[in-house]
Protein backbone atom coordinates (compact mmCIF):
# COMPACT_ATOMS: atom_id res chain seq x y z
CA UNK A 1 0.00 0.00 0.00
CA UNK A 2 3.27 2.36 1.12
CA UNK A 3 4.11 2.46 -2.58
CA UNK A 4 0.84 2.65 -4.28
CA UNK A 5 0.45 5.94 -2.28
CA UNK A 6 3.74 6.71 -3.22
CA UNK A 7 3.02 6.18 -7.07
CA UNK A 8 0.83 9.42 -6.80
CA UNK A 9 -2.30 7.08 -8.33
CA UNK A 10 -3.92 7.73 -5.13
CA UNK A 11 -5.59 11.55 -3.88
CA UNK A 12 -6.47 9.89 -0.50
CA UNK A 13 -5.94 7.62 2.24
CA UNK A 14 -8.18 5.67 4.28
CA UNK A 15 -6.10 3.40 6.59
CA UNK A 16 -8.16 1.25 9.30
CA UNK A 17 -5.91 -1.79 10.15
CA UNK A 18 -2.76 -0.47 11.07
CA UNK A 19 -2.15 -3.55 13.02
CA UNK A 20 1.82 -4.16 11.14
CA UNK A 21 2.61 -1.97 13.68
CA UNK A 22 1.91 -4.02 16.75
CA UNK A 23 4.35 -6.74 14.80
CA UNK A 24 6.78 -4.31 14.09
CA UNK A 25 7.39 -3.35 17.99
CA UNK A 26 6.51 -6.80 19.19
CA UNK A 27 8.54 -8.35 16.47
CA UNK A 28 5.65 -10.56 15.05
CA UNK A 29 5.81 -11.35 11.72
CA UNK A 30 3.80 -9.43 9.66
CA UNK A 31 5.31 -6.45 10.43
CA UNK A 32 6.08 -3.51 7.62
CA UNK A 33 8.68 -1.95 8.65
CA UNK A 34 9.17 1.31 10.32
CA UNK A 35 8.30 3.57 7.18
CA UNK A 36 4.83 1.95 8.06
CA UNK A 37 2.20 5.10 7.48
CA UNK A 38 4.77 6.97 6.38
CA UNK A 39 3.79 7.58 2.57
CA UNK A 40 0.53 9.23 3.02
CA UNK A 41 3.16 11.84 4.43
CA UNK A 42 5.31 12.19 1.53
CA UNK A 43 2.88 11.99 -0.99
CA UNK A 44 1.15 14.99 0.82
CA UNK A 45 -2.52 13.48 0.00
CA UNK A 46 -5.34 13.52 3.23
CA UNK A 47 -5.44 10.77 5.07
CA UNK A 48 -7.66 9.10 8.47
CA UNK A 49 -6.40 6.55 10.40
CA UNK A 50 -7.52 4.22 12.56
CA UNK A 51 -6.02 2.10 15.09
CA UNK A 52 -7.48 -0.93 13.71
CA UNK A 53 -6.50 -4.51 15.07
CA UNK A 54 -3.53 -2.89 17.30
CA UNK A 55 -4.87 -5.38 19.86
CA UNK A 56 -3.17 -8.04 17.84
CA UNK A 57 0.35 -9.55 16.80
CA UNK A 58 0.76 -12.08 14.22
CA UNK A 59 2.98 -15.24 14.47
CA UNK A 60 2.54 -18.41 13.12
CA UNK A 61 1.78 -22.01 14.29
CA UNK A 62 1.55 -21.56 18.10
CA UNK A 63 4.54 -23.46 18.59
CA UNK A 64 6.69 -20.85 16.72
CA UNK A 65 5.26 -18.01 19.46
CA UNK A 66 8.90 -17.14 21.26
CA UNK A 67 8.99 -18.68 25.01
CA UNK A 68 9.02 -15.17 26.40
CA UNK A 69 5.80 -14.81 25.71
CA UNK A 70 4.12 -17.92 27.03
CA UNK A 71 2.02 -15.91 29.94
CA UNK A 72 0.15 -14.13 27.30
CA UNK A 73 -3.33 -14.13 25.71
CA UNK A 74 -3.50 -16.39 22.14
CA UNK A 75 -6.29 -16.85 20.17
CA UNK A 76 -5.79 -19.46 17.64
CA UNK A 77 -6.72 -17.95 14.43
CA UNK A 78 -6.12 -20.97 12.53
CA UNK A 79 -3.55 -23.75 12.33
CA UNK A 80 -0.83 -21.53 10.81
CA UNK A 81 -1.59 -18.21 12.46
CA UNK A 82 -1.76 -17.47 16.09
CA UNK A 83 -2.51 -13.86 17.49
CA UNK A 84 -1.40 -12.55 20.50
CA UNK A 85 -2.95 -9.91 22.31
CA UNK A 86 -1.17 -6.32 23.06
CA UNK A 87 -0.61 -5.35 26.62
CA UNK A 88 -1.32 -1.56 28.02
CA UNK A 89 2.20 -1.01 27.79
CA UNK A 90 2.69 -1.70 24.40
CA UNK A 91 -0.62 0.14 23.56
CA UNK A 92 -0.11 3.12 24.64
CA UNK A 93 3.69 2.60 22.89
CA UNK A 94 1.91 1.80 20.06
CA UNK A 95 -0.47 4.66 20.50
CA UNK A 96 2.46 7.23 20.61
CA UNK A 97 3.68 5.93 17.60
CA UNK A 98 0.72 6.32 15.14
CA UNK A 99 0.20 9.34 16.36
CA UNK A 100 3.03 10.87 15.79
CA UNK A 101 3.18 9.07 12.34
CA UNK A 102 0.07 11.05 11.48
CA UNK A 103 1.51 14.59 13.20
CA UNK A 104 4.42 14.66 10.14
CA UNK A 105 1.39 14.51 7.54
CA UNK A 106 1.23 18.06 5.37
CA UNK A 107 -2.32 17.25 4.10
CA UNK A 108 -5.35 17.32 6.34
CA UNK A 109 -5.47 14.12 9.07
CA UNK A 110 -7.70 12.82 11.97
CA UNK A 111 -7.11 9.62 13.85
CA UNK A 112 -10.73 8.25 14.00
CA UNK A 113 -11.45 5.61 17.33
CA UNK A 114 -14.06 2.90 17.70
CA UNK A 115 -13.63 2.20 21.23
CA UNK A 116 -15.87 -0.46 21.60
CA UNK A 117 -13.34 -2.76 19.50
CA UNK A 118 -10.66 -1.83 17.47
CA UNK A 119 -10.92 -5.74 16.15
CA UNK A 120 -13.91 -7.94 15.62
CA UNK A 121 -12.27 -10.37 18.66
CA UNK A 122 -11.72 -7.04 21.31
CA UNK A 123 -15.40 -6.29 21.30
CA UNK A 124 -16.65 -7.13 24.81
CA UNK A 125 -16.78 -11.03 25.82
CA UNK A 126 -14.47 -11.52 23.05
CA UNK A 127 -10.98 -13.06 23.55
CA UNK A 128 -8.92 -10.12 23.09
CA UNK A 129 -11.30 -7.89 25.05
CA UNK A 130 -9.09 -5.33 27.35
CA UNK A 131 -10.60 -2.26 28.25
CA UNK A 132 -6.99 -1.28 30.00
CA UNK A 133 -4.57 -1.92 27.02
CA UNK A 134 -7.56 -0.33 24.96
CA UNK A 135 -7.93 3.01 27.25
CA UNK A 136 -3.99 3.29 27.16
CA UNK A 137 -4.19 2.50 23.51
CA UNK A 138 -6.72 5.87 22.97
CA UNK A 139 -5.08 7.51 25.80
CA UNK A 140 -1.79 8.02 24.04
CA UNK A 141 -3.61 8.52 20.50
CA UNK A 142 -5.43 11.91 22.08
CA UNK A 143 -2.62 12.50 24.30
CA UNK A 144 0.28 12.84 21.46
CA UNK A 145 -1.76 13.52 18.14
CA UNK A 146 -1.93 16.90 16.82
CA UNK A 147 -4.36 16.33 14.07
CA UNK A 148 -8.02 16.05 15.53
CA UNK A 149 -9.29 12.84 16.89
CA UNK A 150 -12.69 11.67 16.91
CA UNK A 151 -14.04 8.77 19.05
CA UNK A 152 -16.80 6.27 18.05
CA UNK A 153 -18.96 4.58 20.64
CA UNK A 154 -19.26 1.35 17.86
CA UNK A 155 -16.95 -1.69 16.88
CA UNK A 156 -14.13 -1.23 14.02
CA UNK A 157 -16.44 -3.01 11.69
CA UNK A 158 -19.63 -1.34 12.54
CA UNK A 159 -21.33 0.52 9.15
CA UNK A 160 -21.35 3.61 11.32
CA UNK A 161 -18.00 3.78 11.87
CA UNK A 162 -16.95 3.25 7.92
CA UNK A 163 -19.64 6.15 7.24
CA UNK A 164 -17.76 8.18 9.47
CA UNK A 165 -14.36 7.61 8.50
CA UNK A 166 -15.42 7.83 4.35
CA UNK A 167 -17.28 11.04 5.15
CA UNK A 168 -14.16 12.44 6.52
CA UNK A 169 -11.64 11.80 4.26
CA UNK A 170 -13.95 12.63 1.37
CA UNK A 171 -14.34 16.31 2.81
CA UNK A 172 -10.35 16.43 3.25
CA UNK A 173 -10.01 15.66 -0.46
CA UNK A 174 -12.95 18.34 -1.42
CA UNK A 175 -11.08 21.18 0.41
CA UNK A 176 -8.32 20.03 -1.27
CA UNK A 177 -9.27 20.37 -4.94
Amino acid sequence: MESIIESGMVSGVLDLTTTEWADELVGGVLNAGPERLDAAARAKVPAVIAPGCLDMVNFGERDTVPAKFAHRNFYIHNPQVTLMRTNAVEAAELGAIIAHKVNGYAAPAAIMIPTKAISVISAPGKPFHDSAADEALFGALRRHAKVPVHSFNVEINDPAFAQACAKQLIEFMQVRK
